[in-house]
C-alpha cells in the first residue's frame, strides 16, 4: 500500500537530571533530502542517522532534531583568542601614535573587547548519551513511518474511490462510442448527397471515403489504453514499492488518452463526460503529490 510523504515522530528520554528529545518531521519533496540538527558532541551520529533514514524513506524532506535540556553533561569554558588580542593591541598602538594620544594600553582596556574572551557551553562526549539519542531517534523514526503509512492508507482509499468514478465515466464513454462512427457516417453521407444533388457518379467510392472519415472518430484504441493504465495504476497503489513517481507518470498517460478521446470523438455528449473524467483525474493528481 502507498505511503504518504508527510509525518511526525517524537520521543523523549531522561538523561542524568536533564531531558533528551528527538523529533523527526517529513514533508513533500521530489527527492530524498535529509536535514540533521545535532549537538556538536554527537556529530559522529550524523552518518548513522542518514543511513537509517535512507533505509526507511525514498522521497520527502526529512528533518531530524536532537534537543538536550538541563543535565550535567556540559561544562562551561572560557575561550581566549590570543591572536585577536594581539591585533587589538597592535592597532591601538598604531592609533595612539597616529593621533598622538596619551594614556596606557593595559589589560583592562584589551580585555574589554567582548570577542577576545568568550564563555561557551561545551557538551561532554558521553557514549551512553549517544546510545540514548540513537535509540530515541530510531523510535521517533518508527513513529514517523507509522504515521506516514496510516496517512498513506487514507490517501489510497480516496485515490481508489476516485479511480472507480473515472472507470464508471469511462464506461459511459465506451457505451456511447459504437454509435459515433455510424452517426458521423450518416451525417457526412447526407451532406455530400445534398451538395451533389441526385448526380452521384460513384456511389460505392463515396461510401468508402465517408466510411474512412467516420473511422477517424473511432476511440476504441484510446479506451483500451486508458483501461490498461487504470489497471496498472490500481496495481501500483496496492504494491509495496515506492509508488509516487510511477503513479504520476500513469496519470500523465491517462490524461493524454482522455484528451485524445475528447478530440477524436467530436461528440458533445462524450466531451462532457471527458471533462468530468479530467476533473476527477486532477483531484487524484493532487493526492498523488503527497505519495512517497
Amino acid at each position: 500500500m502507498i505511503t504518504s510523504m508527510t509525518g511526525f515522530g517524537r520521543r523523549q528520554g531522561a538523561w542524568q537530571d536533564g531531558l533528551v528529545t528527538v523529533e523527526v518531521r517529513s514533508v513533500n519533496h521530489r527527492f530524498l533530502e535529509i536535514g540533521l540538527r545535532l549537538p556538536k558532541s554527537m556529530g559522529h551520529l550524523e552518518e548513522r542517522f542518514k543511513k537509517i533514514v535512507q533505509e526507511h524513506c525514498t522521497r520527502g524532506r526529512i528533518d531530524l532534531t536532537v534537543l538536550l535540556q538541563g543535565g550535567r553533561g556540559g561544562v562551561r569554558t572560557l575561550q581566549l583568542d590570543v591572536g585577536l588580542a594581539k591585533q587589538y593591541h597592535r592597532n591601538l598602538r598604531t592609533l595612539q601614535r597616529t593621533l598622538k594620544l596619551g594614556g596606557s594600553i593595559d589589560i583592562a582596556l584589551v580585555a574589554g573587547f567582548r570577542d577576545i574572551i568568550a564563555l561557551s557551553d561545551q557538551p561532554v562526549e558521553d557514549p551512553k548519551l549517544a546510545k540514548l539519542v540513537e535509540r530515541l531517534g530510531l523510535q521517533a523514526l518508527h513513529d514517523l513511518m507509522k504515521m506516514r503509512k496510516k496517512e498513506g492508507a487514507l490517501l489510497a482509499g480516496d485515490i481508489l474511490g476516485r479511480l472507480a468514478t473515472i472507470r464508471e465515466l469511462k464506461g459511459r464513454v465506451a457505451g456511447r462510442a459504437p454509435a459515433i462512427a455510424q452517426e458521423v457516417f450518416a451525417r457526412m453521407k447526407l451532406r455530400v448527397e445534398k451538395l451533389l444533388g441526385g448526380d452521384i457518379p460513384d456511389l460505392p467510392r463515396l461510401h468508402q471515403e465517408v466510411a474512412l472519415y467516420a473511422d477517424r472518430c473511432d476511440i476504441t484504441e484510446e479506451l483500451v489504453r486508458l483501461d490498461a493504465h487504470m489497471v496498472q495504476f490500481q496495481h501500483t497503489v496496492h504494491g509495496v514499492e515506492s509508488a509516487g513517481k510511477t503513479l504520476d507518470f500513469l496519470l500523465q498517460e491517462m490524461a493524454r488518452e482522455m484528451n485524445t478521446i475528447g478530440s477524436k470523438a467530436n461528440d458533445s455528449a462524450i466531451t462532457a463526460v471527458v471533462v468530468q473524467m479530467k476533473a476527477e483525474l486532477e483531484r487524484v493528481r493532487e493526492q498523488v503529490q503527497n505519495v512517497e
